[in-house]
């Protein structure tokens, strides 16, 4: 029966899909802004970082994305 399997990816199709929407939708990436010590302004962002790829965002994506890993490892009913 391939509905298991195919719950499963799509779960994980999800699970990414929010993640980069989360990513995407959490603020503007680029400011223009001039740093005192330069003439040209810049779209580098002042303090991004790395914060939008951590647990604490993304933890309902990853758990979409567990549980359709989960349920593709699943051995097929009999």
């Amino acid at each position: 029966m391939l509905t298991i399997p195919l719950i499963g990816a799509m779960l994980i199709l999800c699970g990414i899909v929010y993640m980069a929407g989360a990513a995407i939708y959490r603020g503007r990436m680029s400011d223009p802004h001039i740093d005192p010590g330069d003439d040209a302004p810049t779209l580098e962002p002042r303090h991004r970082g790395m914060r939008f790829l951590g647990f604490k965002a993304n933890w309902p994506g990853l758990l979409l994305v567990a549980i359709g890993a989960l349920m593709l490892l699943l051995p097929p009913p009999a």
